[in-house]
């Protein structure tokens, strides 16, 4: 009864670090694999890309530099935006 009694403590226990591991590492994969930054890291990382017109302008104010909807935005000395274009020339806005 006795043995009984520690194999069923056994599987208990061993199925509870089991699902500890489980949650670890499904956290871990879904960090790695579906990673969105939050407000504050594109707030302070002008090489994310962002939707938010917003914080584009911020972000081109503090940086001279932002990424929106993919396209890489520079501010010159003369304070005019500007992108490159496929061929490297300089797009002004």
């Amino acid at each position: 009864m006795a043995f009984l009694v520690f194999m069923i403590l056994m599987i208990f226990i061993l199925l509870y670090f089991l699902l500890r591991i489980y949650k670890f590492l499904k956290k871990k994969l879904i960090k790695n694999f579906f990673y969105e930054p939050g407000i504050n890291e594109e707030k302070f990382n002008p090489d994310i890309s962002t939707d938010n017109w917003d914080l584009h302008k911020l972000r081109l104010e503090k940086f001279r530099r932002s990424q929106y909807k993919g396209l890489t935005f520079f501010v010159s000395s003369e304070n005019r935006i500007y992108y490159l274009s496929e061929e490297g020339h300089k797009v002004y806005c």
